[in-house]
């Protein structure tokens, strides 16, 4: 069999696992959120924490109780890391510096999971599973909460109230993501991935010294890393590690992990929102971008010029040889369109057009299917903007779902849109105009200058990958790629909250015969449009100066 069929008969099974758990899980999803009911588990929680799960939040309270646990989890996470000298189980690593340790907080709280050490060499057992696991879990509990309210405020009317944050961010854990996960960890489990507390110990031998691993919790971290579309390994190889990832299977299984929530809540969408064929509608737009995504990397990639990367089947450099082009392909793409930034190779080594897709998939603003809960509410603010491209053309209000978008509802769409194109092209500049941060990286050229975009584009849109060679364990990107996750997490969660409250308020407006059907194929043609001419228009100049001018030199 032909590397590029293998490639093509692996995309094609994930499809098909993907639409079958499609209306089962998404449906599972939406009675989660929709269920009056409160198990005894989550009663104990609620108890513990003082929150009483029955009172209902409007957008200000949401945004409030959003922003105090993520502050309550930076804060916690970083103790944890100064720390660790004096914890049980740090085998012997000494406590993080502080400005890793802050930036490692801010991105396991803001689901980026940016790393910008060698895991194996830095964090112990306690900081990785008491400290970075659980956030894997509840960082993506929080993206789903927020995504859960927006589509609130589309089906509620004549309130400005939004549920409970507190509910929505343990029912989402305690009833999706934790029995998920623990399945997914018993597979990889039997499939070869290691789960244990042992030290470090030595796994060979050669001329000069040898090889030492430590060992860890690895396949539960696993699991959760991918279904919470988080991307933080274990080892520093990431999903290329074969204590990570053993096998083509797992390969293929770690992908599936990492798509299964962000396209299933397409359907918990259509459900909550009363009409099924609305979240059709999104995932056929998430489905089109991810697959026409998926083959120009597997071409880009498999017929680039050149006798020896011709000889080799594709350009194999950086790339596993146990998954080979076409695994590796499917792997970067689902992992940079959504916020997930795993890698099972470096996209550094992908080809200049090549790394330049991966980039372009994450400056779409995640949304193919995005992030776990980020990846809808990110679809559904280019859905607005797409209801109001509409109305303009035709000359009337525009609507979506039985709400108008009025000049308050397309102001937070803009602002929404506008936060993570303003921070990536800002940092990026200021650092190759700043003499000390260029310093950091090993290219220079265009390659160079597309490790640092890369870099404050991965950052702000949440992902976490990153283009091998760059330094980015200094004090200038440690501070600055922190706040880019920072502000690119929480400030678009104030406009979808507020563009939330304000749906709420209004009163459904009756279908007529003028309005725009957003079910209809017409409508997922404008939102793919909406979303790749705007991205492109936006990230064009800086794209052209880096994996553009690389690529066709």
């Amino acid at each position: 069999m032909g590397p590029v069929l293998a490639g093509v008969l692996q995309l094609l099974a994930l499809t098909g696992a993907l639409a079958l758990v499609h209306v089962p899980f998404g449906n599972h999803m939406a009675r989660v959120y929709s269920s009056g009911k409160h198990l005894r588990v989550e009663k104990w929680v609620y108890k513990g924490i003082g929150a009483d799960p029955d009172t209902e939040m409007t957008w200000p309270a949401y945004l409030r109780a959003v922003l105090a646990f993520s502050a309550v989890g930076v804060l916690f996470l970083y103790l944890l890391q100064r720390l660790q000298g004096v914890l049980p189980g740090s085998l012997g690593f000494s406590s993080v510096d502080p400005a890793q340790s802050f930036n490692t907080a801010v991105s396991f709280v803001t689901n980026t999971n940016w790393q910008s050490y060698y895991s194996e060499q830095t964090m112990g057992h306690v900081v990785q599973t008491a400290g970075l696991a659980v956030q894997n879990f509840v960082s993506a509990a929080v993206g789903m909460a927020v995504a859960v309210a927006l589509v609130r405020g589309f089906t509620r009317s004549r309130t400005g109230e939004l549920g409970n944050f507190w509910s929505d961010l343990v029912r989402g854990t305690l009833r999706i993501l934790v029995p998920v996960a623990v399945v997914a960890a018993v597979i990889l489990v039997a499939c070869g991935a290691i789960q244990n507390f042992s030290g470090i110990h030595e796994v060979g031998r050669f001329v000069g010294g040898s090889q030492q691993w430590n060992g860890g919790a690895v396949a539960s971290q696993e699991a959760i890393k991918e279904l919470g579309t988080n991307g933080g390994g274990y080892f520093n190889a990431n999903s290329a590690h074969p204590y990570e990832n053993p096998t083509p299977f797992t390969n293929l299984f770690e992908i599936f992990l990492i798509l299964v929530i962000p396209f299933s809540l397409t359907r918990t969408f259509g459900v909550l929102a009363g009409s099924v064929r609305q979240g059709y509608a999104l995932l056929a737009t998430m489905t089109t971008i991810w697959l026409g995504f998926t083959a120009l990397m597997m071409w880009t990639e498999f017929a680039h010029h050149g006798p020896a990367l011709q000889a080799a089947g594709g350009a194999m450099e950086g790339k596993e040889v146990r998954f080979g082009v076409g695994g590796s392909s499917i792997f970067a793409v689902a992992t940079t369109l959504t916020s997930t930034g795993a890698v099972d190779s470096f996209h550094s080594s992908f080809t200049g057009l090549g790394g330049g897709v991966a980039m372009l998939g994450m400056m779409l603003g995640e949304v193919a299917p995005g992030g776990t809960g980020s990846g809808l509410y990110g679809i559904l603010i280019m859905a607005v903007i797409a209801v109001f491209i509409a109305g303009l053309m035709v000359g009337r209000t525009p609507e979506y779902l039985g709400k108008k978008i009025g000049a308050r509802e397309m102001k937070l769409a803009a602002a929404y849109i506008l936060v993570t194109p303003a921070l990536v092209l800002v940092l990026a500049a200021a650092s190759m105009a700043l003499p000390t941060p260029p310093h950091s990286m090993l290219n220079s050229g265009p390659h160079g200058f597309s490790e640092v975009l890369y870099a404050f584009t991965s950052a702000a849109n949440n992902n976490g990958s990153a283009f091998a060679g760059l330094n980015a364990n200094t004090d200038w990107f440690n501070t600055m790629t922190g706040l880019a996750m920072l502000l690119g997490r929480f400030l678009p969660m104030v406009f979808v909250l507020a563009l939330a409250g304000s749906l709420a308020r209004q009163k459904p407006v009756p279908v007529t015969a003028g309005t725009l059907r957003t079910e209809k194929p017409l409508f997922t043609g404008l939102l793919v449009g909406a979303i790749l001419i705007i991205t492109g228009l936006t990230y064009f100049p800086a794209l052209a100066l880096g994996p553009l001018a690389e690529g066709l030199a």
